[in-house]
């Protein structure tokens, strides 16, 4: 470590030795000046911790040097102590002090006086040195920490993008096999041929949960999930979730059961399809999980404070269960319980780690309760709110869809086209097809179509670019019953989303979509029509 510097500054050879004797114990490097001018050139070319500087001195006095050390950056607070043999009055050390002195010490020097403040200068010299190094030292940390989160959102956005497209890229064909599958299903087949369809729409489906569950682990991972605040009906919730899992129960020659406390009201608030998300991933997890026997859904009331409700949740199965070893990793993305589980049963190790992260989101709590070879009862509480509607005031929601109409497809994939042309034929309902999204506006302005099925990555234009073009001419040409446009995309991302609905958009459908989802696109046409 560098030795603290102290400089002596005195006319006379004599009384600086008579000062470096009195502090030659301490552990210090000390420099000598003969005068004010050499002590203000020695001052400005190291750093001291501190200066014993003579008052009586020929030329420049030690009241005159004081004064332009002040007045210059370096030394504006370097610590002074005069030492003078002029004391007679008490004016002398005033005048010392205002001129920037920390102390005054007379002539002949006390040598333990000066040792004494000499040593509290010092403790102060090396406490500022240390705090300076320590704030280097975080100056330095916080540039690296810098550095890493700027690596860190880089490498975020590129993972996001890199997921988004391979998103784009994998559910443009996709969106062709499920909904070409489930349109062949509809025609006339043999038993052997509907199996075979059946096959093909099952790998699709479940592709597709893959791909949806790393797109949600990476929103989740980076903080991109936005729950939705709706009211919604949980008996049709479950019901949906007990409807598209039995099949599966009954493939595994189970019984899948369902039970719904009759105090929970019709009608709750808060995020439908995150919840339905969760149940589906507990209830799928314990259907595979189970060989024989049943698996159980109950849901009922645990606290009830006005317009605030509190569910519990819990799927329960007679299962292969869950060792104590195993349930350390439960919850934790990428993990199954064990490495031979994986093997046999499959999966992305995403699901619950997925739904314990949407329960934390809602402000709920989940766990487990399992033991080897005698089932599970995985549970998940969530704080809800009751809706103001009646169920009766929700089913006046409910409108016939009528036939006329006019809808245009802009759509570049010639086999989602078909895709779509046919699942809308069997809503009985035709289209026309723009190729692009140039292609779209200009017979938008020929046509004035009530809704159009928007894709986003379309060549020469696309259709954010589209819309944009659209809702600008029917500002411009005074349209008093604005186009219903909805994005008909691949891309499943929270912000492409946002992007959609900031272009004009009024709806957002993510590939591969079901006739089920177009019949919900066409009611929502017909409540836009008769709000304006």
């Amino acid at each position: 470590m560098i030795k603290p510097k102290i400089l002596l500054v005195d006319d006379l050879l004599e009384n600086l030795i008579s000062l470096e004797a009195i502090l030659e114990d301490f552990e210090i490097d000390i420099v000598r000046a003969f005068s004010g001018e050499e002590a203000l050139k020695l001052s400005l070319k190291d750093e001291y911790a501190l200066v014993i500087l003579d008052v009586q001195m020929p030329g420049m006095n030690g009241y005159e040097t004081l004064e332009l050390m002040r007045q210059r950056k370096k030394t504006k607070y370097l610590p002074v102590i005069f030492v003078s043999a002029i004391h007679q009055s008490d004016l002398h050390i005033i005048k010392g002090i205002e001129t920037g002195a920390v102390d005054f010490i007379p002539k002949p020097v006390i040598p333990d006086i000066l040792k004494g403040k000499v040593r509290v200068f010092l403790d102060l010299y090396l406490q500022r040195r240390k705090l300076d190094d320590l704030l280097s030292q975080m100056e330095d940390a916080n540039l690296n920490l810098k550095i890493a989160k700027g690596k860190a959102e880089v490498a975020t956005h590129t993972k996001s993008m890199f997921l988004a497209n391979m998103s784009h890229e994998i559910r443009t064909p996709l969106n062709g096999v499920i909904g070409l599958s489930k349109l062949l299903k509809k025609t006339s087949l043999n038993n052997e041929q509907k199996e075979l369809v059946d096959i093909i729409t099952t790998s699709g489906e479940n592709l597709l949960l893959i791909i949806n569950d790393i797109l949600d682990f990476s929103k989740i991972e980076s903080g991109q999930i936005q729950l939705e605040i709706i009211d919604f009906e949980l008996r049709t919730l479950v019901n949906n979730v007990y409807q598209l899992m039995k099949f599966k129960a009954m493939e595994n020659g189970i019984s899948l059961n369902c039970f719904i406390s009759d105090k929970i009201p019709a009608l709750l608030s808060g995020d439908p399809l995150r919840i339905s998300q969760i149940l589906m991933n507990l209830v799928n997890n314990a259907i595979k999980f189970t060989h024989e026997g049943s698996v159980d859904i109950h849901i009922e009331p645990i606290d009830v404070n006005g317009e605030n409700i509190r569910l519990f949740f819990k799927v329960t199965d007679t299962g292969i269960g869950i060792t104590p070893e195993g349930k350390e990793l439960l919850f934790k993305e990428f993990s199954q319980t064990e490495s031979s589980i994986s093997r046999e049963y499959g999966g992305t190790g995403l699901g619950l780690a997925i739904s314990k992260n949407l329960v934390i989101l809602m402000n709920g709590e989940i766990g487990v309760k399992s033991e080897w070879g005698k089932g599970s009862e995985f549970w998940f509480r969530l704080p809800l709110k009751q809706a103001g509607k009646s169920t009766i005031e929700v089913k006046k929601e409910v409108h016939a869809i009528p036939s006329n109409i006019n809808i245009l497809l802009a759509e570049d994939n010639r086999i989602n086209q078909r895709v779509a042309t046919l699942t809308l034929k069997q809503l009985e309902f035709e289209c026309d097809i723009a190729n692009n999204g140039r292609e779209a506006f200009e017979m938008f302005k020929q046509h004035r179509y009530d809704l159009i099925f928007m894709d986003m990555q379309m060549p020469d234009i696309d259709g954010i670019q589209s819309t944009e073009m659209i809702r600008e001419f029917e500002r411009s040409t005074f349209i008093k019953y604005p186009c219903y446009i909805v994005a008909i995309t691949a891309n499943a991302l929270h912000e492409d989303k946002q992007l959609c609905l900031k272009a004009g958009m009024n709806n957002f459908l993510t590939k591969p979509f079901s006739e089920n989802d177009l019949r919900t696109i066409l009611m929502e046409v017909v409540r836009h029509q008769e709000k304006q």
